[in-house]
Parts: structure tokens; sequence; C-alpha cells
């Protein structure tokens, strides 16, 4: 499977979990024999301000996360793009599910998912899309930004049963028909993370519930790295959810 990546998001950009030294190390090392890399450019200003205020733009700038915010956003452009036609995964960071219009926070700066449906929606290669963010905590800044739109239909899973959880994402899944998924993908929930609730394998069976979808409505698919903070068990669950996704008949 392709993968989106990009040697400056090993950097230590500021001072938070998502940003932790060694969070994106793993991951390489648990996906490299299931991935072909690809690089990304930095999203540019125009992709960035169709989903973002000018004011909210240079704030990022003046915290001097701008260039790896922006990166981010690319990898996301071009996960969605490669996405399309095959499966595609980003891993990028800082993460951008919290970031709305004029304000983030969450360790977001830029929604990384809102630029690259829009990038999608604004070349004409789109006209609606699904979002399916499995991460522990609700992306309020996708809602905010995507759902006043009217092309997106979003689905933040919540439960705290695992049965129930993956069983709630299926039936979602089942009842879509768009273009494309986009996938935020974040691993807190994880057993052993901050969520307590999914196993690895269960990335497994949602990669695999996204693809059935996809193929059946003969649409593109992707993901987008996003929450996921205990390194020990990160990489795993990520490969996981890749392998899912990876299956051509789920």
């Amino acid at each position: 499977m392709k993968v989106v990546t990009h040697s400056d998001f090993l950097q230590v950009y500021t001072n938070d979990p998502a940003a932790a030294p060694g969070r994106i190390e793993p991951i390489l090392e648990a996906i490299r024999d299931a991935a072909e890399f690809e690089e990304p450019l930095p999203a540019a200003w125009d992709d960035i301000e169709a989903v973002h205020t000018q004011r909210h733009m240079q704030r990022v700038e003046r915290e001097g996360v701008y260039g790896i915010s922006a990166l981010a956003a690319g990898a996301a452009m071009l996960a969605a793009e490669i996405g399309l036609s095959e499966p595609c995964f980003s891993v990028a960071r800082p993460p951008g599910h919290h970031a709305s219009a004029d304000s983030s926070w969450g360790f977001c700066y830029f929604n990384n998912m809102a630029v690259a449906l829009e990038h999608l929606r604004r070349e004409g290669r789109i006209q609606t899309a699904y979002v399916l963010d499995f991460d522990l905590h609700y992306g309020d800044g996708t809602v905010s930004i995507l759902r006043e739109k009217g092309y997106v239909a979003i689905h933040n899973p919540e439960s705290d049963n695992r049965e129930v959880y993956l069983g709630e994402i299926e039936k979602h899944l089942q009842s879509a028909q768009v273009d494309v998924i986009g996938v935020s993908a974040g691993f807190d929930n994880h057993v052993l993370d901050w969520g307590g609730l999914l196993l690895t394998e269960d990335y497994r069976i949602i990669g695999q519930l996204v693809r059935r979808a996809a193929n059946r409505m003969r649409a593109g698919c992707f993901g987008l790295l996003e929450g996921g903070y205990n390194h020990g068990v990160l990489g795993q669950n990520v490969l996981a959810f890749l392998n899912g996704l990876a299956e051509t008949n789920p």
C-alpha cells in the first residue's frame, strides 16, 4: 500500500504528545514491509485558505509551526488523490481533526482532512465524501468545517463496548453512498492507550469494513494519522489497520 510521509515528521516541532520524539519511527518500522512510501509537498496557501481563515493561518505562522502543518496538510492531499485509485495512508504530524476554520486545539493546527477533501472537490474529482473518525476524541474541527458544506457525511463512533463500537461503524458504512471515504485514524482508543477499549485486531476489522464499503460503492478510500500515544503499540495498530484496508476481498 502507498503510504505518504516525510522525514520532517520525525522532528520535534513543539512540546505536546503528538510531537513527542519516537512517535513516527515505530510506525514506519512496523509498516516498512507493507508500504510503498511517497513524499508529499506542502499544501499551498490557497488550499489551506479554502478551509481556514487568514487570521488563523497567520496565527499558526506566528507560533512557528506553519511549515510542518502545511506539510501535513499536503500529505493528506496526496493521500486523498492516491486514494481515489487505490487505498492510501498518510503518516504525518501534526494531526488535524481538532482544527476549525478560525481556531485549533488538541495538538492540531490545520484540518488535514478538510483540506484534502476540499482539494478533491474543488478539482472536480469528487462530489460527495464520507469521513469516519475513530479517534478517541470527537473530531469537532472536521464537523465544524465540513458538515455545513453539505457534501460530507461524518461519523464519530462512540461506545464503551468494543463489539457495539465495531457494529456501529459497520452499520454506518453500509448506509453510505459517496465518491470517497476519508478516515481520521486515531489509535488512542486502544486497550493500552488513553481510551482502553479496542484491541489491535479491531483496527484490522475497521480497515476491512472501510475497504468493503469502498468496494461496494466503487469509491476511493484513504486514511490520515490522528491520535495514538503509546509508542509501544502504535506501530502494530497502524499496521493492523493498513492490512485490513489492503484486503481486496475483505
